[in-house]
């Protein structure tokens, strides 16, 4: 569990800080767009009140605390899921990956009311309107992580959850 926590708070801290220093300190919400290495990576600010692409995203604040209750419920579902299985290293760090980037949204829509999206992407001639941000890349790692990665040789049987360690004293 402890490397699930790890990923997480790594995934959560660099995707809130590139928030932070993009959007803020280079001031993309005042200035909306900045070509970093065009076509290929722009900076665009995006205000997501939906899921990818903006699905689901009517703005209203139901739909907000929906979102909001959602990712919570998926993050403990994959906490619970994991401490029942034994995951290998790479998975736990998916899962990791997968709950840290799910949070980070989940505090922008708390304190904004959206989530901030500002990379943007284009090539070979396609113009990409889509914005997306850091913890989306987590989200779709970890979430990837999670089915290429996971011992799945028992399939169609309950795993036997792991043996509590335990310390011997003297």
């Amino acid at each position: 569990m402890r490397m699930i926590f790890w990923a997480g708070f790594a995934a959560f801290a660099i995707d809130q800080i590139s928030k932070y220093v993009v959007i803020h300190m280079m001031e993309l919400a005042r200035i909306r767009s900045i070509d970093v290495l065009p076509p290929l990576i722009n900076f665009r600010y995006g205000e997501n009140r939906g899921i990818n692409f903006g699905l689901f995203g009517d703005g209203s604040d139901t739909s907000r605390w929906v979102l909001i209750a959602l990712a919570v419920v998926i993050c403990v579902a994959v906490v619970l899921w994991a401490r029942k299985n034994a995951l290998t290293r790479i998975a736990q760090i998916s899962a990791g990956l997968l709950i840290g980037g799910a949070l980070a949204n989940v505090l922008d829509r708390l304190i904004y009311g959206y989530v901030l999206d500002f990379l943007n992407m284009s090539c070979c001639g396609i113009n990409n309107p889509f914005v997306f941000n850091i913890a989306d890349i987590f989200i779709f790692a970890g979430a990837l992580g999670l089915i290429f990665f996971t011992d799945d040789s028992d399939s169609g049987s309950a795993k036997k959850p792991r043996k509590p360690r335990t310390k011997k004293v003297g």
